[in-house]
C-alpha cells in the first residue's frame, strides 16, 4: 500500500459546441502507458482512440445478430480515424480482424 499519494494530472476534455468534462489520473500511470515525448494528452488521446474503435468493433462484429448499417458505417469511420492517427490498422495494432 503507498504511503503517500502519487501525483495526478487533471484533464479537460471540451466539444466545440461547449461541453466538457474532467478526469484526473495518476501522472505515473500515463508516464508508463506513453512513450518517451508523449504528453498526458497524448496518452489518453491515444487511449481514447483505441477504446472508440475497439468498443466499436465489438458492437458491430461481436454482438447479437445483424448489426445496424448505420453502426457499421460509424465502425468504418472510426477505424479510418485510428489508422489515420496511429498509422496502422486496427487489425494490425491488435492483431485482430475478421
Amino acid at each position: 500500500m503507498a504511503t503517500s499519494d502519487p501525483e495526478t494530472v487533471t484533464l479537460t476534455i471540451t466539444t466545440g459546441d461547449g461541453d466538457e468534462d474532467e478526469l484526473t489520473l495518476p501522472r505515473g500511470l500515463l508516464d508508463a502507458l506513453g512513450e518517451e515525448g508523449d504528453t498526458p494528452p497524448d496518452v489518453v488521446g491515444d487511449l481514447a482512440m483505441l477504446s472508440v474503435a475497439n468498443r466499436a468493433h465489438h458492437m458491430v462484429h461481436h454482438a447479437e445478430g445483424e448489426p445496424d448499417p448505420e453502426l457499421t458505417a460509424l465502425e468504418e469511420s472510426a477505424l479510418d480515424l485510428f489508422e489515420e492517427r496511429f498509422g496502422v490498422s486496427f487489425a494490425e495494432a491488435t492483431g485482430h480482424s475478421h
